[in-house]
């Protein structure tokens, strides 16, 4: 296989619950919303990529929408996908469980790590740095009983520093929010977020093979974060 393209998705449903701001149980946080889709531009994309080998499909943030809304459409077309989960917040209102981790895993999908908290791994003090590159694994590896290795870097927010530390931490694959086509074989995967708005034209855009413009940008932005400093 030569480049897949990765895509992630953070929630699955209506983006209101009843309160402004609100989806299927808690607040959302700051800009939030323009990565929670609705069922139906999920499905749409579900099905464009369904014959697609060379597409994988992850979900971060631990959702309750990840076993609820999103499990069921992705068995239907015998698709996989790995889920990163906030393991801090698992249990509160609208966050998965540990029985929905488990659900995951018995239904075939891959568990990784998004952390702990939802920080930003370049702002961690050091006590947050175990929390969230040590503890939130042993949590996750014990529930799903599994080593868990591999990790989705919360907000894509990445340098140098960051990226040694997870070396450090043993992570053997890191999901970023760069974009673009991946190396299958790469320990840094880009990846690319499903949009409240996608439409049939977004989904064509994204599974297009990039122009040479495009991957000269895309490079020249992950040379930036790789190499930068605090």
């Amino acid at each position: 296989m030569g480049a897949v393209i990765n895509l992630t998705v953070h929630g699955v449903g209506p983006r209101s619950g009843g309160a402004p701001g609100r989806a299927l149980g808690r607040a959302l946080e700051p800009g939030e919303a323009e990565t929670w889709v609705d069922v139906g531009r999920f499905e749409r994309v579900l099905d464009a990529v369904a014959d697609r080998p060379d597409v994988r499909l992850t979900f971060d943030d631990g959702n309750a929408s990840d076993v609820e809304t999103a499990l069921p459409r992705l068995l239907d077309r015998g698709l996989t996908a790995e889920f990163f989960v906030l393991a801090g917040r698992l249990g509160e209102p609208g966050r998965l469980t540990a029985d929905g981790v488990r659900e995951l895993v018995k239904a075939g999908m891959t568990v990784g790590s998004h952390g702990w908290a939802h920080r930003d791994w370049r702002r961690l003090t050091a006590p947050q740095v175990g929390e969230e590159l040590v503890r939130a694994h042993h949590v996750l590896s014990d529930i799903t009983g599994e080593p868990v290795t591999r990790v989705a870097i919360p907000f894509g927010s990445y340098d140098r520093h960051v990226l040694r530390r997870l070396r450090r931490a043993s992570v053997t694959r890191a999901y970023t929010s760069d974009g673009g086509p991946a190396r299958p074989d790469a320990w840094l995967q880009p990846r690319t977020s499903l949009r409240h708005d996608l439409d049939d034209a977004w989904i064509t855009r994204v599974l297009a093979p990039p122009g040479p413009a495009a991957r000269l940008r895309r490079t020249a932005a992950r040379l930036v974060k790789r190499t930068r400093g605090r």
